[in-house]
């Protein structure tokens, strides 16, 4: 069965670090890598969940790689702003 992409993906948001924590364990059960998306004052939640599974929950996970960017996105009067993105891959 072909693995789909974006099953291993894990969004980082607005919501406690702790949540991703858990969504990244949860994925790391299933799979041997996963892959966390953030963009603007996410990206810091996204380092902290990635270091809490590390250090704490999973000390055999490795980070597989970082890849930072800019995305262009529309604001509500139409005009366009950078905000600035991170992946980061977490794999067993």
């Amino acid at each position: 069965m072909a693995e789909n992409k974006e099953d291993n993906v894990v969004y980082v948001g607005s919501k406690p670090v702790m949540n991703y924590v858990l969504a990244i364990t949860t994925q790391l059960s299933r799979s041997n890598e996963v892959v966390l998306k953030s963009r603007g004052q996410a990206i810091s939640r996204s380092v902290d969940a990635a270091e809490i599974v590390r250090n704490r929950f999973m000390p055999g996970v490795k980070v597989k790689s970082i890849n930072i960017s800019t995305e262009e996105l529309a604001r509500e009067d139409g005009t366009m702003m950078n905000v600035s993105a991170m992946e980061i891959t977490l794999t067993k």
